[in-house]
């Protein structure tokens, strides 16, 4: 165990005190809330410097009144063919042609540009005719708008989770598929780029001959899993970081821009003028257990790290070279890819059905699918047994990947496939 503890010690403070962890850690956080602060700015500022473009227009049913809202429009009483001729001449952003409509089959509207247009421009100007003709049509069977309005209900259901013990307490799906989204696709991520992290390293010593040294005074196994619990360490710490740098920077670049332009009075009316379903939202966001989230993410981030990178370090003991070790991959990710696809086809779509509570108890799909449902609300007994299934996962492939990486560490040059790591599984020793 004291091995394993130096090994541990090793592969920490090695990955720690490389530039490559420090900028990883430090500077790619600052570039987001960076990032964000430039988005916002060159935003803001762009719809302040922005110009309204001019839309000229030919209008044969005489029945288009122009919004200017979004556009300034210029109508011309010249035929089609005229004001082509003069487009194509003079140039602008758009020339807009409406013929003689059937107002049940409106057909042949026409846009000339010069480049395509957004959809957002084309949905606007599509919005404006819809509109307009739907004022005429109520006009032809004297039906007044205000008669419309009223028959217009909205309906809102307001969520109350009910928990055994009999408390009620708001919640909202949107929020929820949110967050079960992000964990999901984190956990994803994070899982994935560690534990190619392993094999990586594991494939840098192999053909530096280093470990070979290595093993002259520890066990494979003992190597193996000092790796393994290493990086973890490095990744909880980096992941850690992260949160604290990313949450704090990204306050403060939200605060200095609500400090520094015109937005702490539209604050203060926005929270005058609070709707009740906004309060429904804050209400529901606060009664979601962050903390609870952020404990149960950091065990099945360790969990399924420590699994899938046993697998890893199996892989990066078996080849030479990272371009060998893609036959092996792509059996490794095929469960992670299963609970990837799952999260968006079944749980956050229904997180408590049958396929999303298999997906989260099975070892190899558990820490992305259990995620995806941990804030819709799961189970204790589901909870408890995924968590001890992920467990024993660990431990049958850490034994698997064990054997593998006794034989194949010290092996070089050899020809792999799935035979030969069948047999190397085999031997005794």
């Amino acid at each position: 165990m004291n091995k394993i503890w130096l090994i541990v010690q090793r592969e920490f403070l090695n990955r720690v005190q490389k530039k490559s962890f420090l900028i990883a850690t430090i500077i790619l956080p600052l570039i987001f809330p960076a990032i964000m602060a430039v988005l916002v700015y060159v935003s803001i500022q762009q719809k302040k410097n922005a110009e309204k473009e001019t839309v000229q227009y030919v209008d044969e049913s005489g029945l288009f009144v122009p919004d200017t809202s979004k556009f300034v429009f210029t109508k011309l009483t010249v035929p089609l063919s005229e004001a082509t001729e003069n487009y194509k001449k003079e140039g602008g952003f758009a020339l807009l042609y409406i013929p003689k409509l059937d107002l049940y089959n409106p057909k042949g509207v026409s846009l000339y540009t010069r480049v395509s247009p957004s959809p957002s421009d084309l949905n606007s100007l599509e919005q404006m005719l819809e509109n307009r003709i739907k004022e005429v049509k109520m006009q032809q069977f004297h039906i007044e708008q205000r008669m419309l309005d009223s028959l217009k209900t909205n309906v809102s259901i307001h969520s109350v989770k009910v928990s055994e013990a009999g408390e009620e307490t708001s919640s909202d799906s949107k929020i929820l598929f949110g967050v079960g989204m992000a964990a999901g696709i984190m956990m994803y991520m994070f899982i994935f780029i560690y534990g190619a992290q392993i094999m990586q390293g594991i494939i840098e010593e192999k053909t530096s001959k280093v470990v070979e040294v290595i093993v002259s005074s520890v066990r494979p196994f003992q190597l193996m899993m000092g790796k393994i619990v290493g990086l973890a360490s490095v990744g909880l710490l980096q992941f850690l970081i992260w949160i604290i740098l990313i949450t704090t920077l990204s306050s403060v670049v939200l605060a200095y821009f609500g400090l520094q332009m015109p937005q702490q009075q539209m604050t203060e009316q926005v929270i005058q003028q609070q709707s009740q379903e906004q309060f429904k939202v804050l209400s529901a966001l606060g009664q979601i257990p962050f903390s609870y989230v952020i404990v149960t993410f950091l065990f099945y981030f360790l969990g399924g790290y420590l699994m899938y990178g046993a697998l890893f370090a199996a892989v990066g003991s078996s080849v030479d070279s990272p371009a060998e070790a893609q036959q092996f991959m792509f059996p490794i990710t095929i469960p992670m890819l299963i609970a990837y696809f799952g999260l968006f086809t079944f749980i956050l779509e229904d997180p408590h059905g049958p396929i999303s509570v298999w997906l989260s108890l099975i070892p190899f799909t558990s820490p992305i699918a259990m995620m995806g449902r941990i804030a819709f609300g799961v189970p204790d007994w589901q909870l408890a047994l995924s968590m001890l299934l992920l467990i024993a996962g660990f431990v049958f492939t850490t034994w698997i990947a064990g054997r593998i990486y006794r034989v194949g560490i010290l092996m070089h040059g050899t020809k792999v496939n799935y035979k030969v790591l069948a047999k190397w599984f085999m031997m005794k020793g």
